[in-house]
């Protein structure tokens, strides 16, 4: 059975749309990230990065233990390794691969950094962030840029086919409103994004775990104090005592 460490952010729905596509059987094991569940020593012991998503495949292709495994995009190779599906090998694998790597490395952080600078200016008490919001701005920008130029010509991101570069990228470019882009600039990006939009396995996915969402305004104002603390400017996580026998 494959487990997923799962919370309804675009980062968990990379997982859940690659799951929903390879149509396999799997559970999801909800990480309350505004909780805290990531900090849990039960669960650093699958994602010392304290961050899902995570998977534990417990029955694993050579019958061996079972494999743990974090970090999205090593998940999705190794599920569509498993499966033989969406990542074609050979001279094809770098191409899919170098748009994993783009994903994990550029549009992931650059997004996630926009979206932590919006808020600080909702909130109203963290002083000037015009810089920030302009820097990351500019780059989540320049970001969807990249995806039209790799889109120019191709139906789809990587190897001439739909691949796990396309469901990696997928959650956070679908967000592009809530981002301040105008779609319209990057026609080769919209048009893709109504393809994938278009594909039921990928509805399925990007509503995995809606039932999971809480609204904030059922919280105390203690609890959001308590879960800003938690969220905020985290340092390293000392060895949990749990651990030491």
């Amino acid at each position: 059975m494959l487990e997923l460490y799962y919370w309804p952010t675009p980062n968990g729905k990379k997982i859940t749309i690659l799951l929903e596509e390879l149509g396999v059987p799997y559970s999801i094991k909800p990480v309350h990230i505004g909780r805290g569940d990531q900090f849990h020593p039960d669960f650093l012991r699958i994602s010392p990065n304290n961050r899902m998503p995570a998977l534990v495949d417990t029955g694993p292709k050579d019958g061996g233990e079972h494999i743990a495994i974090f970090e999205s995009g090593a998940i999705m190779m190794y599920l569509a390794e498993k499966e033989g599906r969406f990542w074609p090998q050979a001279r094809p694998k770098y191409d899919v691969a170098q748009w994993v790597m783009w994903q994990m490395a550029n549009q992931g952080p650059k997004f996630g950094e926009q979206g932590h600078f919006l808020r600080t200016v909702q909130a109203g008490t963290n002083g000037d962030q015009a810089y920030a919001i302009r820097r990351f701005g500019d780059e989540v920008h320049r970001l969807f840029g990249v995806m039209n130029l790799g889109l120019f010509g191709k139906q789809w991101l990587a190897a001439g086919e739909y691949t796990i570069a396309d469901m990696i990228c997928y959650p956070w470019a679908a967000g592009w409103k809530a981002r301040g882009i105008d779609i319209e600039e990057f026609p080769h990006v919209k048009r893709w994004l109504d393809e994938m939009a278009a594909r039921p396995p990928v509805q399925k996915g990007m509503s995995a775990g809606a039932e999971l969402q809480e609204d904030p305004s059922t919280l105390s104002d203690e609890e959001k104090a308590r879960r800003l603390k938690i969220l905020s400017n985290q340092r390293a996580t000392p060895i949990p005592d749990a651990w030491i026998v």
